[in-house]
């Protein structure tokens, strides 16, 4: 629903959904880009609506489309991570997944196959993103903080 912007003719969206991501506070900085960049990739697989129009710069470049909605990082620990692995479970949000192993694969095939090792009670979730209604997103993400 576009409303007025702080700034004069802008508009900006309001989204009912929360697009939100929740890495591991304790992994390297290369880690945490991988792992955001991959579960990104299967949010917007799973809505791809949540993709604009290509943006063009005044030379008339053409650039790729980047999605419309904000997305917002948390951090947490290992613990708190499979707490919210386990609400999104629970209340049937589909998510993208990251587990610690896959790290050591250098693709798709073996990345799942490393994946299907795991249950939710045993697996080393690294990072988690979820696109789902504001306030369930909230529930299921509690406990974790903004990353810094």
């Amino acid at each position: 629903m576009p409303v007025m912007g702080p700034f004069a003719g802008e508009t900006i969206l309001v989204f009912d959904s929360k697009f939100a991501i929740v890495l591991r506070e304790d992994l390297a900085v290369w880690q945490k880009l991988n792992v955001t960049a991959f579960l990104t990739s299967g949010i917007v697989a799973q809505s791809p609506g949540i993709i604009g129009e290509p943006y063009r710069d005044r030379a008339g470049n053409l650039y790729n489309p980047l999605s419309i909605q904000p997305v917002i990082v948390l951090a947490t620990d290992g613990q708190t991570l499979g707490a919210i692995q386990r609400r999104a479970l629970e209340r049937g949000v589909t998510t993208s997944l990251y587990v610690e192993e896959m790290f050591a694969t250098g693709h798709d095939v073996a990345n799942r196959a490393v994946f299907a090792e795991f249950a939710p009670e045993d697996a080393k979730v690294v990072g988690i993103a979820l696109r789902a209604e504001k306030k369930l997103v909230d529930k299921i993400t509690k406990g974790a903080r903004m990353h810094a």
